[in-house]
């Protein structure tokens, strides 16, 4: 079994890798006992975690956009610098399970994909422990109202999770981690730890977890999808989130968004290796050329690739030599959508991710990406210098550190998601033999109905 170093399952501990590093590190006897006792000194406090839990662990961080959440708050850590590795840690401090119908919320307050969640759909144990993370409304009828607060749950967890760890570093234990920064960003908390001499930031989010369907999502389900007859659909609806993060004219202390992590989980698995590569190479290339002012996240290019693959034949993605023209379509799809100010949610199509942005973000960012398809194979080699630079320095860091330490998945075999110099010469080659040519497909959110394929100038 696969250990996490901070936290250990309970009942169903999930794993997935969304774009990051594919390998996870075997943790010790001892670091498992640790992981023990961490969990159980969280829970232990006021018991209000579920003791019989399950926690969803994402390869990447939320900087790396494996869960929809653009915070404000989020503070920049930069691989090789301040950490190794990265994953998102996803915690129910609520869970709903119920499979027999659609999951409806209360979404009368809230803009789309986000909902307010009231305590009446729990016992009357539950609201008593939830209480003091509650927003509370009184109505004219005289009946109190106790809806959980994203802002309260995280500040709590913050609480707890530092009294936990000061005990810890009062009396150590043989097996913990070293516990080299706690940070909270907005309601997320940022926890990097020392596992020999590599370091591993986990950013940890409270959420509510449901097993079923949301009933907004319903029609979703009607549509035709590239993973038809790849993976079953009770392997996609499963299970959703509510996160901790509000829709920019939300109530931040009430309004939580929902979130398919768990069924992108399921859905990576029938996109192709090529166009996977393509991704991460424009994820690189992206991550910080567009990071400020906030407008286009990985998050966004991910939900783009996602529609091309509903959209574009599955013979033509499959081809194994096109991570060059995929990801020159990447690019083109989100300069696309960024102008029209038009990106919809892949499981919500009827919300558009970015319509707030102003006119003037959007040129800017559009101006950004358009000197990235001037040059893209530049750009792309660019992305690959900082990755390997960040490799350097953890190969050092590890060099300095205990010999018996374990390997950076940063080190010598490289990541196998990461860009490469391949991929970045044969995009040259692409933009050379084809001079003012656009060699893309093409994403139009306005119609997913058939597909659009880009030679030259011309649709069809």
């Amino acid at each position: 079994m696969t250990s996490i170093p901070l936290f250990q399952k309970t009942c169903c501990q999930q794993r997935a890798d969304t774009g990051g590093s594919p390998k996870l590190l075997a943790a010790s006897e001892d670091q498992e006992r640790g992981n023990l006792v961490i969990t159980g000194m969280v829970q232990k406090l006021d018991q209000k975690l579920p003791v019989a839990n399950e926690y969803l662990l994402l390869s990447g961080g939320v900087r790396e956009g494996v869960v929809d959440l653009d915070l404000d708050e989020l503070n920049v850590y930069a691989r090789g610098t301040d950490y190794d590795m990265d994953f998102t840690l996803l915690v129910p401090a609520l869970k709903l399970h119920d499979r027999n119908q659609p999951v409806t919320l209360d979404m009368r307050h809230s803009a789309l994909c986000h909902s307010w969640l009231s305590l009446r759909l729990f016992d009357e144990g539950t609201i008593s422990k939830w209480k003091d993370c509650c927003t509370i409304v009184d109505h004219i009828n005289g009946a109190t109202n106790y809806f959980f607060s994203p802002t309260k749950v995280a500040d709590w967890f913050y609480d707890s999770i530092s009294i936990v760890l000061s005990e810890i570093q009062k009396k150590p234990q043989r097996g913990m981690p070293k516990v080299e920064k706690v940070e909270k960003n907005g309601t997320i908390i940022s926890i990097i730890l020392g596992v020999g001499s590599s370091r591993m930031l986990y950013d940890i989010v409270p959420v509510v977890s449901f097993k079923g369907w949301p009933a907004v999502a319903q029609s979703w389900l009607m549509e035709n999808h590239f993973w038809d007859g790849k993976i079953t659909e009770e392997e996609v609806i499963s299970g959703f989130y509510l996160v901790p993060a509000c829709s920019y004219k939300g109530k931040k202390d009430n309004e939580w968004r929902l979130s398919f992590a768990r069924s992108e989980v399921q859905l990576k698995k029938c996109i192709s290796s090529s166009l996977m590569q393509a991704y991460q190479a424009c994820k690189a290339i992206i991550i910080k050329l567009l990071s400020r002012p906030k407008a286009i996240s990985p998050y966004h290019l991910r939900s783009m690739m996602l529609w091309a693959c509903d959209r574009l034949p599955a013979n033509y993605l499959a081809q194994e030599d096109y991570a060059a023209h995929f990801l020159l379509g990447l690019i083109d799809d989100l300069q696309h959508c960024l102008v029209n100010k038009m990106c919809p949610n892949y499981f919500i199509p009827q919300c558009n991710m970015l319509e707030h942005l102003s006119e003037e973000t959007v040129m800017l960012h559009a101006r950004k990406l358009s000197s990235v398809r001037s040059d893209p194979a530049e750009h792309l080699r660019t992305a690959i210098e900082h990755v390997k630079a960040a490799n350097r320095l953890t190969l050092e860091l590890q060099r300095r550190g205990s010999t018996t330490s374990i390997p950076s998945p940063q080190s010598d075999g490289g990541d196998p998601n990461q860009p490469d110099d391949r991929l970045a010469k044969k995009l040259q080659q692409l933009v050379t033999e084809n001079p003012g040519k656009s060699i893309s497909v093409f994403i139009n959110p306005d119609d997913v109905t058939r597909p659009h394929f880009r030679i030259d100038d011309k649709f069809f």
